[in-house]
């Protein structure tokens, strides 16, 4: 059986030039880049390399670039080393109801330590308002933090416009860059923003790696004691070996951006037109234009996530739901909730097809005759 991954969303498989090249830092550069002799020079080195090249791919400085172990870290590091630095100058923070789970659970941990914050609605395309965001806006508010792109739909949100709206006002602007990273053109002067994060494993370097853009100036109070790292900003010794991955897979996704954008676009589409053909109903979940090239939530009537994920995966398809499956029950997804409301039937019925290196047209084509016959089997 053939078996096709479209959970690129989820993470991606390590680009072969990323393999080989961190096979050759295991081998080579052993040295601890806090050390002052020739080894440590060496991994130093190669580590201002890394740097260089992360600060050149948001139009950031190399001393912006705060390396972490992945996403959630450079969240939490965000949210709350930024709260906890300008607590004095207020406790109110805005973010919105579809964020990741590290952004929200980041915020609901400040809440219970005196903040107030305040989760803005999105439409149904998945998109916050601006307006919204500007009616939210408090004398007080120390932290805007909304993500550049949803990870369930795809959904872009307008964040320069955010950017130009908060130039004048004391709150600092985070966003989560995760999913958006590698595939859309990221400038954090252009967009306006103080702090970005950002993880290796969605653009095909390795997992647990990744890094925060904390805009010169910026305080944030540490969330890990240790050394001196990371300008004082992130305790540890650096992972030198997948932070030189991570600059080849960079260095990689900047020459295949536009490329890659367009080619996965045309996949999205074909995939929805290869379903129509095969005459099933379903219905798309955000936008085709306006959201990442390289995801396709669809919700299929009458039918279930449980039921329709152990299907694709009996069928050699992998796909994902923003729902959580566990012992039989179905927790809706909270990006689904926010966008149609608890009642709708696509909080239980959608799924997330995403795509990446490996994704072909033909691959494309099986994966949604294959997905139309399991849901004519589903609603028999």
């Amino acid at each position: 059986m053939e078996r096709i991954y479209l959970d690129h969303a989820a993470t991606t498989p390590m680009h072969p030039q990323v393999i080989e090249k961190m096979s050759e830092v295991m081998g080579t550069l052993y040295g601890n880049p806090s050390s002052i002799h020739s080894f440590g020079r060496e991994a130093r080195h190669q580590l201002d390399e890394a740097r260089q090249a992360m600060a050149l791919s948001i139009g950031a400085k190399p001393n912006e670039i705060v390396f972490t172990s992945g996403g959630t870290e450079a969240d939490n590091l965000a949210i709350l080393g930024a709260a906890k630095a300008y607590s004095d100058r207020g406790r109110h923070i805005i973010t919105t109801s579809i964020e990741h789970h590290a952004v929200l659970h980041a915020c609901q941990n400040l809440e219970k330590q005196g903040f107030e914050v305040t989760y803005l609605p999105v439409d149904e395309t998945g998109r916050v308002s601006v307006t919204d965001v500007e009616q939210a806006l408090r004398d007080d508010t120390v932290l805007v933090t909304i993500m550049y792109a949803n990870n369930e739909v795809g959904s872009i949100q307008p964040i320069e416009e955010i950017g130009q709206l908060l130039k004048e006002h004391q709150a600092l602007f985070h966003t989560d860059a995760v999913q958006a990273y590698g595939l859309l053109d990221l400038d954090v002067k252009k967009a306006g923003v103080d702090m970005l994060s950002v993880s290796a494993h969605k653009l095909n370097g390795p997992k647990g790696t990744g890094f925060l853009f904390a805009k010169e100036g910026i305080k944030l109070s540490p969330r890990l004691y240790g050394g001196e790292q990371e300008r004082k900003r992130r305790a540890g010794t650096e992972n030198l070996v997948s932070i030189t991955g991570f600059m080849e897979a960079v260095k990689i996704a900047k020459k295949e951006a536009v490329k890659k954008s367009e080619q996965y676009l045309l996949l999205k589409k074909r995939f929805i037109h290869t379903l129509e053909e095969e005459g099933v109903s379903f219905q798309l979940n955000g936008t085709l234009d306006g959201s990442l090239p390289h995801i396709v939530n669809l919700s299929f009537p009458g039918t279930n996530v449980e039921a329709m994920l152990v299907n694709l995966d009996l069928a050699g398809i992998a796909a994902s739901s923003g729902s959580a499956c566990t012992a039989g029950t179905v927790e809706p997804s909270h990006v689904l909730v926010a966008m149609f409301g608890k009642e709708s039937e696509r909080t239980v019925n959608s799924i997330r097809f995403s795509f990446g290196l490996g994704t072909t047209e033909e691959t494309i084509k099986t994966a949604a005759r294959e997905t139309a016959k399991i849901v004519k089997r589903l609603l028999k």
